[in-house]
C-alpha cells in the first residue's frame, strides 16, 4: 500500500519513520506540490492543500492528525465520498482535562491571590472554597468534553454539560439542543468549551450567551478561537460580567501583538498547548486502522463531512 504524509512539519521523518515501523511493508512518501502524483491510497493529513485530492484522487481514506477537521472539512475540492477519519483521543482528553481543571482549582480557590501575598512577604489564608458556588458547564460532550466534565465532577465541582443531543453521564447534569442552553448558561458560572467547529457554533459564545452566565463569570475556552467573538469578550469583561478568561485558541495565531487580549490582566493567554499530538499514540492508532480498513472492516472515527465533525 502507498501512504502520503501531509503536513507542514519541518522533520516529516518524525512521522514518516513511526508509520513505518507499524507498516513495514508500506510505500510512505512525504507530499510535495511538485512532486507528479504518487497513487496513495492513504494520506495522513493536517491542514492540507486542496491541491492534494486534485492529484490523489483514488485516496480510499483521509486520517486528520487531530481531534478537530474543522480546517480539513472546508477544503473546497475533498471528495463528499471519501471516509474522513479523525483522530480519537490518543492522549489528547487527558491533556484537556488537566488543562480545564488546573486553571478551575487556580481561579476557584483563588491561588493567584498567594502567588501575590508570596511576592510581599505575606502569610494570609483566605476564604475556603466552596464548591457549590462554583459550578462548571461545559460546551460540548464528545471525547474530551465527557472526560472533562468527569474530571472536575470527581473533584466535587457541580457540573453541567451542554451538546446537541442528550447525554447521560454520571455526576453530570446534562442538557441538549437549542432548548436546553439558556438554562445550562444560567447554572454555569465556569464555561468552558470544548466544541467543533461548525456553522452552526462559530461566533457562538457571544455577549448574549455570556450575559446569561451566574455572575462572575470565567470563560475557558479550548475549542476553536472562531468560537469565540474577541469584542464581545473584551465588553463583557469591561462590564464585570466576565472576571477572568482563559483562552488556548485564537482566531488567528499567533495571536497579534496589537489583539487587546495582551493587555488585558483578566486574561490567561496560552499558545494552544492544551492538548497536543502525541505522535506514536497517533501513528499507532491511524496505523490500526489503516490494518482494519486493508481487511475490509469498519473503523471508528469516521466523521460527518456535511455535519462537520
Amino acid at each position: 500500500m502507498k501512504i502520503l504524509f501531509v503536513a507542514a512539519d519541518p522533520k516529516p521523518e518524525r512521522w514518516t519513520s513511526l508509520i513505518q515501523q507499524h507498516l513495514p511493508e508500506a510505500d510512505i512518501q512525504v507530499w510535495h506540490p511538485d512532486l507528479p502524483s504518487c497513487g496513495a491510497d492513504y494520506a495522513l493529513v493536517w491542514h492540507p492543500p486542496a491541491a492534494l485530492f486534485d492529484k490523489e484522487p483514488q485516496l480510499k481514506a483521509v486520517f486528520n492528525l487531530g481531534a478537530g477537521v474543522d480546517a480539513l472539512v472546508q477544503v473546497p475540492n475533498l471528495p463528499r465520498d471519501i471516509p474522513v477519519v479523525r483522530l480519537e483521543d490518543a492522549g489528547m482528553s487527558v491533556q484537556m482535562a488537566e488543562y480545564v481543571a488546573y486553571h478551575v482549582i487556580g481561579i476557584s480557590r483563588d491561588m493567584d491571590a498567594y502567588r501575590e501575598q508570596q511576592a510581599a512577604g505575606q502569610w494570609k489564608l483566605r476564604r475556603p472554597i466552596e464548591r457549590s458556588e462554583w459550578p462548571v458547564g461545559v460546551l460540548g460532550l464528545g471525547h474530551i468534553g465527557q472526560r472533562v466534565v468527569r474530571t472536575l465532577a470527581a473533584l466535587d465541582y457541580p457540573v453541567n454539560g451542554w451538546a446537541r443531543s442528550a447525554h447521560s453521564i454520571d455526576g453530570v447534569h446534562s442538557f441538549a439542543g437549542a432548548a436546553g442552553l439558556d438554562e445550562f448558561l444560567a447554572e454555569t458560572r465556569v464555561l468552558v468549551n470544548t466544541l467543533p467547529l461548525t456553522d452552526s457554533t462559530r461566533d457562538l459564545i457571544d455577549h448574549s450567551m455570556l450575559a446569561k452566565l451566574r455572575p462572575d463569570a470565567v470563560v475557558i475556552n479550548v475549542g476553536r478561537g472562531e468560537h469565540l467573538v474577541d469584542e464581545d469578550l473584551c465588553r463583557a469583561i469591561e462590564e464585570g460580567k466576565v472576571t477572568r478568561a482563559v483562552l488556548d485558541v485564537f482566531r488567528e495565531e499567533p495571536l497579534p501583538s496589537s489583539h487587546p487580549f495582551w493587555r488585558m490582566p483578566q486574561v490567561t493567554i496560552t499558545p494552544h498547548v492544551s492538548a497536543r499530538t502525541l505522535r506514536e499514540a497517533t501513528i499507532a492508532q491511524i496505523a490500526g486502522k489503516i490494518v482494519a480498513l486493508e481487511n475490509g472492516q469498519a473503523v471508528s472515527g469516521v466523521i460527518d463531512i456535511q455535519r462537520g465533525y
